[in-house]
């Protein structure tokens, strides 16, 4: 049994974490609101919210409306009372961001990416994020990173990343001892999902999947508000489950992954094959070209939509989650691609299940991926808020 002192202070952090939750998720609200909502009594919240004023986390912001007695005064969060850096390392180029409470975006910073081997990609995490820290906005409070490949999310380990050739990269440790601040490392879909459900519309205990599709395809799944990353880490690696026996070799070794047919990247090698790269260059030119009924540039992106769509139906059927956001490169293929993807889905699994999946494009762009790398450090509890727990 946990001796009472010990006790007391862990029922303290979960009341005080309890009451700001609920100031997080509304613009403006009450201390009887907050108790009537945290089911609380009015004394307990009346000391947290104490703290958290003095603490500069929350203010008094005016009074609401009068029902038959005296007007409460109302409380809001402070946004910019304290600020995160998140990190997206997925794209053509590794993007970082300072971040306040309320996930608005305040400084960027980005860096090219080519083809940098494992040392010298470390070292353009490093400039990024030597970048943001001299950035005015203080306090920074913590670093969460979104990367590419299979994450040991618990430790901060990048297991296996091949196009950042990183393999047992400690990262989470070497970026808080440079910094000597919190440091969250999760998979770049699994952060994509935290952004789209934290930002997006959704309520906080639904379930959602967000499917990443760029150069690979990754999904983040999300059950009753909290991340499922499965019993390794890996849940969500759909771009590596074969689509296709005997189908093209992938960069992970094998042949036929979902990748090598239903990627960004799976588009653009298949309109080049059918007709030559200096036709197809680059996606722009699918995607002008396609929106132009180019025949090579719509049937190359309908059979990658066609691929996905029956992937997404296994997925249904194991899960019967009702909410999937499709994300990245191949959104700007539209409706004609939502729509491919749709049928496939539909043949893919059974009928009433699929009928009852919304299938919709993510609207958050790159930025998905950095709000949701931020998000996480936030989602077991409000310590790093507190300088004094740190």
């Amino acid at each position: 049994m946990p001796p009472k002192k010990a006790t007391h202070q862990l029922t303290k952090q979960h009341n005080r974490d309890l009451v700001l939750k609920t100031i997080f998720e509304t613009q403006t609200i009450s201390r009887a609101e907050i108790a009537r909502t945290t089911m609380l009594t009015r004394t307990t919240v009346s000391d947290v919210v104490a703290g958290l004023l003095s603490e500069g986390l929350v203010r008094e912001v005016g009074l609401g409306e009068s029902i038959g007695g005296k007007p409460s005064i109302l409380l809001s969060l402070v946004a910019d009372s304290r600020y995160l850096i998140g990190l997206n390392l997925a794209q053509d180029k590794f993007i970082g961001a300072v971040v306040n409470l309320r996930g608005e975006i305040k400084e960027t910073a980005e860096v090219p990416v080519s083809d940098e081997d494992g040392g010298q990609a470390l070292k353009l995490v490093y400039q990024i994020l030597d970048r943001l820290v001299k950035k005015k906005l203080k306090p920074i409070v913590g670093i969460g990173v979104g990367a590419p490949g299979l994450i040991n999310t618990r430790e901060g380990i990048v297991v296996n990343a091949v196009n950042l050739d990183w393999q047992d990269l400690p990262l989470g440790r070497l970026l808080q001892e440079r910094y000597g601040l919190p440091v969250s490392v999760l998979n770049d879909s699994q952060a994509t999902a935290i952004g789209e459900f934290v930002y997006g519309e959704h309520s906080s205990d639904s379930n959602l999947i967000v499917v990443n599709v760029r150069r690979g395809i990754g999904a983040g799944i999300l059950i009753n508000g909290r991340l499922f990353q499965g019993d390794g880490g890996g849940a969500g690696e759909i771009g590596h489950v074969q689509a296709q026996e005997n189908g093209l070799p992938c960069r992970c070794g094998r042949r036929g992954c979902l990748e090598t047919v239903a990627s960004a990247q799976a588009v653009l090698t298949r309109v080049q094959s059918l007709s030559s790269p200096s036709d197809f260059p680059t996606l722009d030119a699918v995607e002008t070209k396609f929106f132009a009924d180019d025949p090579i540039a719509r049937q190359a992106v309908m059979e990658a939509g066609h691929y996905l769509g029956t992937s997404l139906g296994s997925l249904v059927g194991t899960l019967n989650i009702r909410k999937i956001v499709l994300t990245g490169d191949m959104t700007c293929f539209g409706q004609p691609w939502l729509d491919s993807v749709q049928r496939a889905m539909v043949q893919s699994a059974l009928g009433r299940m699929v009928q009852e999946t919304e299938l919709e494009i993510g609207k958050l762009d790159y930025a998905a991926c950095i709000l949701g790398a931020s998000a996480h450090l936030l989602l077991d509890g409000y310590s790093l808020l507190f300088a004094q727990e740190n």
